[in-house]
């Protein structure tokens, strides 16, 4: 809800405080007092478009502040939060917006305080005032928001969220299709080389630390085959025909029988008995030797052979030789998951056309209700429309194919025809002057359920009409302002009759200056305003009788 308006220098209004209540009020005054100012300036804290010639001769800026109390969770709210801005309210609790405009054409724009984008303070003040003027193509008369509009009407929250969620449930599985597509895809190219490899790596069977067992034994092989010559040659000295120990078991016989001869002998034998022995050791070692140092010629050139294999396999993934195992597991595995993904695709594509088909069902029966809706909505606006004077105009709501999305499948619009067999068009393009004006409260009235922005202004809305009808307007505007903030511009007695709050807006000219002022009524002034509306600059009695009935009538 507006709450208060401060102006300081725009065009007439040198300095200007306005607070607003609930429910309707209304602001009347002769032609040319300056009403549209008052919008003007209120358009100006909303974001609207601005420029030097709103500034007051000799000041250097314009400024204007307006104050809005609304709750922590209002959607203006929220926009501040979506944009990293703090949406906390000042000290009064209220969400202040300010714009700024230099006479060099220079503004900015402040939200309680903080600085923001026009375009974001005009966005901001969308949710919380919708001004419904002789030229307004915004709210009600905005497309964009007519569907909204009707599924609130029609109390579709539960068949919305239904098509939301399918809509939601659909593009993920369309989406996790398109994943598994894309992975599919960059997988075929290297199919044939990953099976390819995997063959290579499953045929070569690697184990763990096998190079480094290849290597030692290939090693101990090369050892062997270069020491066989000088063992051979070793083992003929030791042990041939004339070798040492031949020689040395015959010299031991043959001392054995001398021996007893003389002692010397004895010890000579000893000695030669303790060679002996040693030199039989001498022949197991060689023996053993020689056993350990033997291989089957080829089995050194299949061991090379599988070295050589494991080493070309390890440069050519570019890996240590230790890693071929898990590399061939990790080949399979990448293989095994490009398989499995091509034959899951069929899968994710049963997913997604049934999502699809859920979401379809979900949206059929969302445009059925909405069909519904629309129909009991175009008998609300209609019987709104003879009471404005409005009774040879029709509306409807059309309802077309549309790009489907969250909220289903349907394009809904509010059409009017304004004359007997003239054709619908869009209420903006169609209607004209006090008559579109008076359909946003037809349409307005009709969705009075549906929520909307916490103030709604009317410029004008009675234009050219007066007696039964600016009675009906008053009356609907008063039924309007139950739920919302009503602020109404009005040349109507009836309509001001109606209100809660009305100020006077006037011109004074001292010298050469001209300002405007405006003031708030009490009852007794209001009697006397509404006179002056009925009756024009002189007030008769009988005009005061008459604004007493209104009033007394409204209230």
């Amino acid at each position: 809800m507006l709450t208060s308006l401060d102006i300081r220098d725009v065009v007439l209004i040198e300095a200007l405080r306005l607070d607003f209540a609930d429910g309707l009020s209304v602001l009347t005054g002769e032609t040319g007092a300056g009403k549209s100012i008052l919008l003007d300036s209120l358009g100006l804290a909303l974001g609207a478009r601005g420029d030097a010639g709103l500034v007051r001769g000799g000041a250097g800026f314009a400024s204007v502040s307006a104050s809005f109390a609304v709750a922590r969770d209002h959607p203006a709210r929220t926009l501040l939060a979506d944009n990293d801005l703090d949406g906390a309210p000042d000290d009064n609790g209220d969400l202040i917006l300010r714009r700024r405009i230099a006479a060099d054409g220079g503004g900015r724009a402040f939200v309680n305080d903080q600085p923001v984008s026009v375009a974001l303070l005009r966005e901001i003040g969308s949710r919380l005032v919708e001004i419904h003027g002789q030229h307004d193509d915004r709210g009600l008369l905005n497309p964009r928001g007519h569907r909204d509009l009707l599924d609130a009407f029609g109390g579709l929250g539960n068949e919305t969220a239904a098509v939301a969620a399918a809509h939601a449930a659909w593009r993920a599985a369309e989406a996790a299709l398109a994943e598994a597509q894309t992975a599919v895809l960059a997988g075929q190219s290297d199919r044939d080389w990953l099976n390819h490899a995997v063959a290579e790596l499953a045929a070569l069977a690697p184990q763990p630390g096998e190079e480094a067992e290849l290597a030692l034994a290939r090693a101990e092989m090369q050892k062997g085959a270069r020491l066989a010559g000088d063992l051979e040659a070793v083992t003929a000295l030791l042990l041939g025909s004339d070798g040492g120990l031949v020689a040395l078991r015959q010299a031991a016989r043959r001392l054995d029988r001398l021996a007893p001869e003389h002692p010397l002998l004895t010890a000579a034998l000893a000695s030669l008995d303790r060679a002996v022995i040693e030199a039989s050791d001498a022949e197991d070692a060689l023996a053993a030797a020689g056993a350990a140092l033997s291989f089957a010629p080829d089995h050194l050139d299949a061991t090379e052979a599988r070295l050589f294999d494991l080493r070309a396999q390890a440069r050519k993934h570019r890996v240590d030789p230790d890693a071929l195992p898990g590399l061939a597991a990790d080949l399979a595995a990448r293989a095994a998951a490009i398989a499995a993904g091509e034959a899951g695709l069929t899968d994710l594509v049963n997913t997604a056309a049934v999502a699809k088909a859920i979401f379809t069902k979900s949206a059929q029966k969302l445009t059925s209700a909405r069909i519904a809706a629309a129909a009991r909505l175009d008998a609300a606006v209609t019987a709104e429309l003879a009471p404005l004077k409005l009774d040879a105009a029709r509306f409807r709501t059309t309802i077309g194919a549309g790009s489907e999305g969250p909220g289903g499948a349907d394009a809904v619009q509010f059409e009017v025809s304004t004359n007997p067999g003239a054709p619908f068009g869009p209420l903006v393009k169609i209607a004209s002057g006090g008559e579109l004006s008076r359909f946003v409260l037809a349409l307005k009235v009709a969705l009075a359920e549906t929520g909307t922005a916490g103030t709604m202004i009317f410029d004008e809305i009675d234009r050219g009409v007066g007696g039964a009808v600016a009675s009906a307007i008053g009356e609907r505007l008063a039924r309007l302002a139950l739920t919302t903030q009503v602020l109404v511009v009005t040349h109507s007695p009836q309509v001001a009759a109606r209100a809660r709050h009305q100020w006077r807006i006037a011109k004074s000219v001292m010298g050469t200056v001209t300002r405007t002022g405006v003031t708030p009524l009490d009852a007794g002034e209001r009697r006397e305003e509404i006179a002056r509306m009925l009756s024009g600059a002189a007030v008769t009695d009988e005009a005061r009788a008459q604004a007493a009935r209104l009033l007394g009538a409204a209230a």
